[in-house]
């Protein structure tokens, strides 16, 4: 092809350069042109038409930034302790109305402590937390590790158990010398024809009030008692869920701990709803009738019991202190564990 003799440029790459001088020159005559006499404000509307003029002379460029936005939010993400397993999830984060969350580890520190052991009559402290630090030895939910870390720090040492068995959202059980113990919520002791709670449920009830959870136990087909485990609030939560409200989020807590003790935290953190004693099919169900009423809906959790309803929203969002289970569910992980 025959190049021009004083720039050496072929005729195309001439045209080239004359169209992309001409170009710029058209958009910096709109930027003057719109910040001389365009409306209010004045600046905003001059950048906007002289970056349109170049889009619509080079749309390539468009197809380049939308990619490299999105790299680069999820690189700022990152830094921000945000991992972004799902790059999609950034564009559906801004559409987000309604919030749904778990409770322990999610809102709460996911580190509970155990503080009072009521015992039934006749039996003593050592015996209940021996029987329940032993099966919940086997028991990945984090009340599981504080009823074991409990015993331990009281003197009490658990013992192997035979024929453990863990039910989500129910509780556990395994045999102590040839006796069974059954650790969980009050339910789900009774199912298994354990009665005898009346005496102390008044108790329970007050604690529960005061925000305690409440694990009970039964040893031998009998009632034996039951420990208050407490897990505070993160110091993040509160100024998290003002900043959500103030975006205009709704923000419901699906918590499978019972409902006195759910209302207790949902009170001090003004959420928009919350259902207590939550199995976790339930979660997964009520984030799709959220989803069926046209809502866009997040989720954020930290266990395996949240992994279904982490799926079933549109972002799913994890708690870096959570369970690998829960990571791999959802979009987005929170690596520092805070909203």
């Amino acid at each position: 092809m025959a190049k021009d003799p004083i720039c050496g440029m072929t005729v195309d790459e001439a045209r080239a350069v004359r169209a992309e001088r001409a170009v710029l020159l058209v958009s910096v005559l709109t930027f003057i042109t719109w910040l001389a006499w365009g409306p209010e404000p004045r600046l905003a509307h001059a950048i906007t038409n002289a970056v349109a003029v170049l889009i619509i002379a080079c749309p390539c460029a468009l197809g380049l930034a939308t990619p490299m936005s999105v790299v680069v939010g999820v690189g700022r993400g990152a830094h921000a302790g945000v991992l972004i397993r799902n790059a999609e999830a950034i564009e559906v984060m801004e559409k987000v109305d309604t919030l749904v969350v778990d409770k322990t580890g999610t809102l709460t520190e996911g580190k509970p402590r155990l503080g009072r052991v009521v015992t039934a009559q006749g039996l003593s402290e050592k015996e209940l937390l021996l029987g329940a630090s032993s099966v919940e030895q086997g028991g990945e939910h984090p009340l599981a590790t504080a009823v074991v870390q409990g015993a331990r720090e009281r003197g009490v040492t658990p013992q192997p158990i035979a024929d453990f068995s863990s039910i989500k959202g129910g509780g556990v059980t395994g045999k102590l010398a040839q006796r069974e113990i059954v650790v969980g919520k009050l339910g789900f002791l009774q199912e298994r024809g354990i009665g005898g709670t009346g005496a102390l449920e008044p108790k329970a009830s007050e604690l529960q009030n005061a925000g305690h959870t409440i694990i009970f136990v039964g040893i031998g087909g009998s009632f034996a008692g039951f420990l208050a485990v407490s897990d505070p609030i993160k110091q993040s939560t509160p100024e998290a869920i003002q900043q959500l409200h103030r975006l205009g989020l709704k923000i419901f807590m699906l918590t499978g701990d019972n409902e006195r003790t759910a209302n207790a935290v949902a009170r001090k953190l003004g959420l928009d709803q919350v259902e207590a004693g939550v199995e976790p099919q339930r979660k997964h169900e009520r984030v799709q009738q959220l989803r069926q009423q046209g809502r866009i809906v997040a989720m954020a959790g930290d266990g395996i019991n949240d992994a279904p309803a982490l799926a079933a929203a549109h972002v799913g969002i994890a708690m870096g202190t959570g369970t690998d289970v829960a990571m791999e569910s959802a979009g987005i992980t929170l690596a520092k564990g805070d909203l």
